[in-house]
């Protein structure tokens, strides 16, 4: 008798196909113009956005600017009625400026006169370089006694809290009013001879404090020869 073997058959099912990968969005192509013309087109707008902003602003400045130096001429030569303005031009006082000429180009003096039109004192302003910036000063003085009538800080950037002690502290910006003599000498606070043409400087503040002096004297020594030659009769008003 035969034996007869029966093999399972099997069935070999191959594995189903990897699924095909999702496909990544491509990314977009910038045109290189069009990148170009849209921070072009960009910048154009910002720039006659500022120009509309400064045109506007700008008159309001520089009458916020008149009023604030008005202000301070009164404020430097204490008890003056009124004051006219004078420029300098070609060495001498005129006051008015030639016509179409720009009137930051000139030089200025601001003559005070009391009620009775008699010359109370002169007001000088000029700008030099401080420890941060530039120290814009106007003072008041004498030119007859020497004596300096009063000083204000216009402008300035010093250091807060250290250098804007030229303007903050109030005991160094008195000293201005109390009539010193010209030329200033500025002496280490408590070390002075008491000199009537001493003024202590700042402890901390040292540079900018001298270079308030230092403003002041440079003005005078400049503007003496020319207010020595007095106002041209056909000058005054």
């Amino acid at each position: 008798m035969t034996d007869r073997v029966e093999t399972d058959k099997l069935t070999i099912t191959p594995p189903a196909p990897d699924a095909a990968p999702e496909q990544e969005p491509a990314e977009a192509k910038v045109s290189t113009f069009r990148l170009v013309a849209t921070l072009a087109v960009a910048g154009i707008l910002a720039g006659i956005l500022i120009a509309l902003v400064n045109q506007h602003t700008h008159p309001i400045i520089e009458t916020y600017r008149a009023e604030q130096l008005r202000k301070a001429v009164y404020e430097v030569l204490p008890g003056i009625a009124r004051y006219d303005t004078y420029y300098l031009i070609d060495g001498a006082l005129r006051p008015a400026l030639p016509q179409g000429a720009k009137e930051s180009d000139y030089k200025r003096a601001y003559f005070g006169y009391d009620e009775g039109g008699e010359l109370e004192g002169v007001a000088l302003s000029r700008g030099e370089s401080g420890f941060q910036d530039i120290v814009l000063v106007i003072f008041g003085f004498d030119p007859a006694a020497g004596t300096l009538s009063g000083m204000k800080v216009l402008e300035s950037k010093e250091t807060p809290g250290l250098g804007d002690k030229i303007f903050k502290d109030q005991a160094f910006v008195d000293q201005f009013f109390a009539g010193p003599r010209l030329p200033l000498v500025g002496v280490k606070a408590g070390t002075g001879k008491g000199e009537p043409n001493e003024i202590d400087t700042i402890t901390g503040a040292t540079i900018s404090s001298k270079v308030v002096i230092s403003i002041i004297n440079h003005a005078v020594e400049e503007w003496t020869p020319v207010l020595e030659q007095g106002i041209p009769e056909e000058a005054k008003p």
